[in-house]
């Protein structure tokens, strides 16, 4: 009897611990360990909101981004878009300066303005890493995008051949024949209704952007891609409302109803890809000839990889999943980032109709009425500038994440493990000391001798990240993007509709009401 006691008085005492432990590490962790890393950033000079238990800013940042929403923005301050997608952040930068942090839950961001020091956390890639994602997020973006280390270097080095610019070159079919489909139905459109027409060109770029993906993607199994996208669509759309709340560990685990529909979604993705990707498989190790598509570059650079490594080293080569989240990132990366740049594109054109006029008359000059080919596309100097300065004013990825594991030296700031940096890519585009007084407004013609020279520092343009980790598909997405402009141009004349109400939204900076476009045939 007396050891049964002892028993259980030694695994009551074992229990007690283990809840006092994890008592002590959560409230370390929503509590304690804040404030250590706040009293540190104030010593250094850097100024924000103080810590509040457990939501930090998110609370007050989530009631601004709805506010926001409720109605469209004033016309008068067209391009000052910044408070209405990054609320909290424009505030503090305004209220503090830009030696300032924000709380993102427990976790303290620290806002990174300074040229010089956004060159440090895009080159120092041992110090500065990308943040965990949460599941729900990491589900959604898998792939080279989020890796660190000797993964993200073997990802990387694969599938960089994949973008090669003779890939690209044979690719332009494809995004020939989306385009040309989009074409023509405007074209069928204006006959209809007669010239001008109105025309919300949202809905059409999207669809656009999704069929040229799936075509680069999957050449052959074009009908294969179409299914993966409308899942990935619906699986953006649940992820979304994840990101509204302060992740809780395990929450994906629980049987909810958004959570098994998460889970089907990823499971219905991967088994569609996996079919995709044995069947290429199968063909290339029979020794038939890749396809002039990103599935087919990435298997042939995939295969080298692993025939001149050694196929017996794990260091090499990746496996079906991993070509699988390569996969799923082509899809989220191509298809959002490409549909926002035109959008925007439309919108800035149909609001200055010399620009407009300009990019025509060059496109006429370049290809008259024929085909847009690969060589012209790099002949246009002033539709690029356009571009650029959409994405200067209209990133696709408003801020940029990083996080620090140990003590780090950035610039004068010591930052301590567990702080995350935060580049709000929308402040920097727009900050006067680096673009000047009209850092504002849309002006192409500060790109025109390139982007070295459009303002003080070229790490002030950063709309698809800096060094080693920059975006692999911007030139994918600055092909496109060229191409499309080009047939649109060619074939029509545009103007914002006085019914268009200017409300981009977060994440993507999509237009929340769509795009009304006034449609006149050349």
């Amino acid at each position: 009897m007396e050891i049964t006691v002892g028993s259980w008085v030694a695994l009551s005492f074992v229990f007690v611990s283990i809840i006092v432990r994890w008592a002590w590490r959560a409230l370390d962790w929503v509590w304690f360990k804040p404030k250590r890393l706040e009293r540190c950033l104030r010593e250094q000079g850097l100024k924000g909101n103080s810590y509040r238990l457990f939501y930090g800013d998110m609370k007050e940042d989530s009631i601004l981004l709805k506010q926001a929403k409720s109605k469209p923005m004033n016309l008068s301050s067209f391009h000052d878009i910044a408070p209405r997608l990054i609320p909290i952040v424009e505030q503090t930068v305004k209220t503090y300066g830009k030696n300032s942090f924000v709380w993102f839950g427990p976790i303290p961001r620290v806002n990174i303005m300074n040229p010089e020091d956004i060159k440090a956390v895009f080159t120092n890639l041992d110090d500065f890493h990308k943040p965990a994602l949460n599941p729900f997020l990491r589900m959604l973006i898998p792939g080279v995008a989020n890796y660190e280390g000797e993964k993200w270097a073997k990802h990387r080095r694969i599938i960089n051949p994949t973008f090669h610019v003779e890939k690209l070159k044979g690719m332009l079919p494809a995004f020939h024949q989306s385009c040309n489909e989009m074409i023509t139905e405007w074209k069928s459109l204006v006959s209809k209704q007669g010239s001008p027409c109105e025309l919300d060109v949202w809905p059409s770029l999207q669809n656009l952007t999704a069929d040229v993906i799936s075509r680069t993607a999957f050449g052959s199994s074009y009908q294969e891609g179409k299914k993966i996208f409308e899942l990935i669509k619906e699986q953006i759309r649940y992820t979304i409302q994840t990101l509204q709340n302060v992740y809780i560990t395990g929450w994906r685990f629980l049987p909810t109803k958004m959570n098994r529909r998460l889970n089907q979604i990823n499971k219905e993705i991967k088994g569609l890809l996996k079919g995709v990707i044995n069947k290429r498989e199968q063909a290339l190790k029979a020794g038939e000839a890749t396809k002039d598509d990103l599935l087919g570059a990435l298997l042939e650079s995939n295969f080298k990889d692993i025939e001149e490594h050694g196929k017996n080293n794990k260091n090499v080569g990746m496996s079906t999943e991993d070509v699988i989240g390569e996969c799923k990132l082509f899809y989220f990366a191509g298809q959002e980032t490409t549909s926002v740049l035109l959008v925007w594109t439309m919108v800035l054109l149909g609001q200055n109709q010399n620009w407009q006029d300009r990019a025509r008359q060059e496109v006429l000059q370049v290809f008259g009425s024929n085909k847009p080919n690969f060589d012209g596309l790099t002949h246009l100097k002033v539709v690029t500038m356009i571009l650029l300065e959409v994405l200067r004013l209209y990133p696709a990825l408003v801020v940029l994440f990083r996080t620090t594991h140990k003590k780090t030296q950035l610039g004068k700031f010591s930052l301590p493990a567990g702080v995350e940096v935060g580049l709000p890519t929308l402040l920097i585009h727009r900050d006067k000391e680096l673009w000047g007084d009209d850092a504002n407004e849309f002006k192409p013609e500060r790109f025109s001798e390139g982007i070295s020279k459009a303002s003080k520092s070229q790490l002030s343009f950063v709309p698809f990240g800096g060094g080693p980790r920059i975006c692999i598909g911007q030139n994918f997405a600055l092909t496109e993007a060229k191409l499309v402009a080009a047939l649109i141009l060619q074939h029509f004349t545009f103007e914002l509709s006085p019914s268009y109400a200017h409300a981009p939204s977060a994440p993507m900076i999509q237009p929340q009401y769509g795009v009304p476009i006034i449609l006149r045939r050349n």
